[in-house]
């Protein structure tokens, strides 16, 4: 969570009981207001813009210095896959690449030419193959913005496509549009023991416990985390940039045998 003095963690294993559990209140953030995570990393409003903080162990937020971008009004964020979306107040919505999040950029600012000039906060939705931000923008109401479709951008159906926003539609409120409730993820929902109860409407499977998580991560499931190096071409070779030569890992021969493969889900048994 965000206040004037920094970003805190909130330990809420024990939700009747929950502690601090570290905190960040160094002079990298000033006045924070609102903070979003994904993966590791912890993405924070304040005065200056959006600014990283490192999450990897969260008992140690840790300020990423060259994750920054520079915005004038940022309030509420929201982050989907390798965007970050922003409402900037009068500048409108701001879209900010994070597919790098130690080196994000902004991607677009977009204002709708003009008519997005108080946005306060966003959310994210899904429907079907589209993509929707719904805008709380202040005293204009509420902003529905259409930002991915497949007769609007190439590769749609794609993990991170560019999203190409488009102003659809607008809702008058009585008063000042501050906030947004949660929009339709494309989320798995699951009870208290942690078994699936819905997809919304589909089958699947059902989400990751942090256990199963940390094994993405971290070698044996938690201990240091797994890095990558990026690789140059020397002649034939491959190295890594530590000058490492990457050796292809031989396949096992076919097997001439034919092996039994099970079938899932399991026949009925015949009468």
């Amino acid at each position: 969570m965000t206040a004037p003095g920094g970003l805190f963690v909130i330990d809420c294993a024990d939700p009747l009981h929950p502690r601090l559990a570290g905190q960040y209140s160094g002079n990298f953030l000033r006045n924070p207001r609102c903070v979003a995570i994904q993966f590791q990393y912890a993405l924070v409003t304040d005065d200056d813009g959006v600014k990283v903080i490192d999450l990897t162990n969260p008992e140690h937020p840790i300020p990423v210095r060259s994750g920054v971008i520079p915005l004038r009004s940022a309030n509420r964020l929201y982050l989907a896959r390798t965007y970050a979306y922003v409402a900037n107040g009068p500048e409108g919505l701001a879209i900010i690449d994070i597919e790098n999040p130690e080196k994000p950029r902004l991607d677009q600012m977009f204002n709708a030419s003009g008519a997005l000039n108080d946005t306060r906060a966003v959310q994210i939705g899904s429907v079907n193959g589209s993509q929707f931000a719904l805008v709380a923008d202040g005293r204009n109401g509420l902003r529905v913005l259409q930002l991915i479709s497949p007769d609007t951008v190439p590769g749609a159906q794609g993990f991170g496509p560019r999203p190409n926003p488009k102003l659809i539609a607008t809702y008058l409120t009585k008063g000042e549009a501050t906030c947004v409730s949660r929009g339709l993820e494309r989320d798995r929902v699951v009870d208290e023991t942690g078994g699936q109860t819905v997809v919304f409407g589909r089958r699947g499977s059902r989400p990751f416990h942090l256990s199963e998580m940390q094994r993405f991560l971290r070698h044996d499931g938690g201990g240091n985390l797994f890095r990558v190096e990026d690789v140059v071409r020397s002649g034939q070779n491959l190295l890594t940039r530590g000058g490492e030569t990457l050796v292809p890992i031989s396949s096992p021969s076919p097997s001439a045998t034919p092996v039994a493969r099970g079938i899932e889900p399991t026949p009925v048994t015949s009468p």
